[in-house]
Order: structure tokens, then C-alpha cells, then sequence
């Protein structure tokens, strides 16, 4: 362990504890039954749309290849701090080890940079079906859509291993209440025994590449596709065209707000609790509504859930 973490003997801290939401047992009774439900339809609604992407062959396109990517990052991504959150909500012990915390930190920034990189890749994606409808196959081919998804898996990777050791490379010799209900930068760079003016540096310019940059290229994406739109003929060929980009500008309004409020507003001026409501609201909010917001308004999906199930008529 010690050679897979040389930061960790700088440090006289074995763990950490999470403080979390509340001190009040009958406040966390009610947070865990919220959580519980939140979490587990979490995984029901992504592993409905995984599932279905893969049994139903006319989902087998770039769109759905990204959705049903998307799907399995947000399951994990939730599944990287609920299940924690929750067992600190009804147990008196709420603490994690050192080289704990540093790997829930790591995965959490995994999931959370390859996510937000997948986003722009889900709006070219829609640049090209709108824009190039008729080359749309050659462009997107499965080459492609395999490497763009690797490509966000390595600057997840990557960034996320900046991120963790330029954190964990402070000495931290308490206190180790960390006021978050995960070990997230913002919150622990807090406990950090040394001047932390670096990391908010590094912080902030990881931010703009990780946030600013991926959202200039969905920005970029959606004014050449408005201009497409706006040159369609028939009013309903527009709203048909708009529709199926609706969905993802919000899950990216979701997301990636919150986000780069947190990572790119400096240390001193952070709010603990109003980190925890926006940690809450990317990491647990965002992944629990994908799905629905995907599903209620895509008839392919409720097309392909008709005709897995059963339950009625599969409209052609």
C-alpha cells in the first residue's frame, strides 16, 4: 500500500471522518429512506436503459451506444459514495481509512471527467445526425464511437490522477472531520496542514479544461445544429430535430453546472453545506434523472421497453 500511495507517510492521519449531512438520528432515518429510494431507482431506471439498448437491435446506433455508456458511468458513479453515505447515515462510526478515501476520491474524478468528456462527444454525435444525416453510418462508424469513448476513459484517467496526488500530497495532521458526505477535493484540501493556494491554481485550470472546454465544443455543436434546424422546411421536421437534442442540453445543464461551480470557485470562498447540495445534485440528482428524462420523451426507448416486456402494442 505504502508504495501505491508514497504520499501517504507525509501524512499522521489514518482516516478520516465524514460528518455527512446531519448530527441528528431521526433527520438521517429519513435521509437514508430518501437515499435508498433515490439510489436503487438510480440503478433500476440506468440498468432499464442498458438493458434495453442491448436486447432491442434497432438501438444499435451511436446515439444509444453513448446513452447506454453514459448509463453504466452514472450507475458506477453513484455506486462510488451512496452506499457509504448511507451506512454512515444509521451507524454511529463514520469514518474512512486513509487510502480509502484517496481511492474513493480517485474513482469519483474517473467517472465524473470521462462523463463530462462523453457529453461532448453525445453532442457531436447529434452534429453530425442533423447536419449530415446521409453520411451519418460512414462518419460514426463503431471505430470511431469505440475510440472517442476510450479517449474520454483516458483523460478521466489521467486528470484524475493530477487531481488526487497534487491533493493527497499535502501533510494532513488534523483535525479529520471532513464536513462532506464523501471524500471530494474541495472538502479535504480544508484539512490539508499546508498552504493550499497551488491546488486551488491547479484546481481551477483543470477546470476549465475538464469543464470549459468540452462545453465550448457542445456549444459549438448545437449553434451549428440550430442553424440546421432553423433550415428545415416543415415546422414539424424542426421540432422533431430539436426534440431529440432537448434531452441532452439538460443532462448537461445538470451536470456540468454544479460541477464547475464546485472546481473552479476558490478554497477560501467555498461553502461547506452548499457543496454538499451541489456534490448532491451532479453526483446523486443528475444520474438519477437521466433516464427519465431520456426514456419519457424518446419513443424508441419506450418502443423497445414495449416489446421486451410485453405489456402492449410496439408501435411501428
Amino acid at each position: 500500500i505504502m508504495q501505491a500511495f508514497p504520499w501517504e507517510n507525509r501524512s499522521s492521519v489514518s482516516e478520516f471522518i465524514l460528518l455527512g449531512f446531519s448530527r441528528d438520528s431521526r433527520t438521517n432515518v429519513i435521509l437514508f429512506s430518501l437515499f435508498l429510494s433515490l439510489y436503487l431507482s438510480t440503478l433500476l431506471g440506468n440498468g432499464l436503459i442498458v438493458t434495453l439498448i442491448h436486447l432491442d437491435s434497432r438501438l444499435h446506433t451511436p446515439m444509444y451506444f453513448f446513452l447506454s455508456v453514459l448509463s453504466l458511468l452514472d450507475m458506477s458513479y453513484v455506486t462510488t459514495t451512496v452506499p457509504q453515505m448511507l451506512v454512515h447515515l444509521v451507524c454511529h462510526k463514520k469514518t474512512i481509512s486513509y487510502v480509502g478515501c484517496v481511492a474513493q476520491m480517485y474513482v469519483f474524478l474517473v467517472l465524473g471527467i470521462t462523463e463530462g468528456w462523453l457529453f461532448s462527444v453525445m453532442a457531436y454525435d447529434r452534429y453530425v445526425a442533423i447536419c449530415y444525416p446521409l453520411r451519418y453510418k460512414v462518419i460514426m462508424s463503431p471505430w470511431l464511437c469505440g475510440a472517442m469513448v476510450i479517449f474520454c476513459g483516458l483523460w478521466g484517467v489521467s486528470c484524475s490522477l493530477v487531481y488526487t496526488v497534487f491533493t493527497m500530497r499535502l501533510p494532513y495532521c488534523g483535525p479529520n472531520e471532513i464536513n462532506h458526505f464523501f471524500c471530494e477535493v474541495p472538502a479535504v484540501l480544508k484539512l490539508a496542514c499546508a498552504d493550499t493556494s497551488l491546488n486551488d491554481r491547479v484546481d481551477f485550470i483543470l477546470g476549465f479544461i475538464l469543464l470549459l472546454i468540452p462545453l465550448s465544443f457542445i456549444l459549438a455543436s448545437y449553434i451549428r445544429i440550430f442553424i440546421a434546424i432553423l433550415r428545415i422546411g416543415s415546422t414539424q421536421g424542426r421540432i422533431k430535430a430539436f426534440s431529440t437534442c432537448a434531452s441532452h442540453i439538460t443532462v448537461v445543464t445538470m451536470f456540468c453546472g454544479p460541477a464547475m461551480f464546485m472546481y473552479m470557485n476558490p478554497g477560501a470562498n467555498a461553502s461547506p453545506e452548499r457543496d454538499k447540495k451541489l456534490a448532491l445534485f451532479y453526483n446523486v440528482i443528475s444520474a438519477f434523472l437521466n433516464p427519465i428524462i431520456y426514456s419519457l420523451r424518446n419513443k424508441d426507448v419506450k418502443r423497445a421497453f414495449l416489446k421486451v416486456t410485453g405489456w402492449g402494442r410496439v408501435p411501428e
